[in-house]
């Protein structure tokens, strides 16, 4: 319970010429609404220029958050993984629809998947 000058000097004997000490309060985070549920985003294709901004442009358009993304190179096959958490409300139908019109511009296969969450 001790305030920002209280736990700088408590730290003050630990600053040297290769140590600086700056302490701040870390504001209170709003609560955020629950998510709905976690769906598995996979593309492959050829290798080009924007393929992860345009495809996380249109999950962050329907409310998605990605929490993991991986890209691989495998020869001249691209493929990206991502892991896609969406709001209840989202409309699933219509952002599948979205990335495969995304997709097909970008000339790559993508598909939208359902992961089971296990509860902890």
């Amino acid at each position: 319970e001790a305030d920002v000058a209280q736990i700088e000097s408590a730290l003050q004997p630990l600053v040297n010429g290769s140590l600086d000490v700056t302490v701040r309060e870390v504001p209170e985070e709003p609560e955020l609404p629950p998510l709905g549920s976690t769906y598995l985003v996979t593309v492959h294709g050829a290798d080009r220029l924007g393929i992860v901004a345009r495809l996380a442009s249109v999950i962050a358009e329907a409310g998605g958050n990605i929490t993991d993304l991986t890209t691989r190179l495998l020869g001249t096959l691209y493929v990206l993984l991502a892991e896609v958490d969406l709001p209840r409300s989202a409309d699933v139908e219509a952002l599948q629809a979205r990335l495969a019109e995304v997709s097909a511009e970008l000339g790559v296969d993508t598909s939208m998947r359902l992961i089971e969450n296990d509860e902890l």
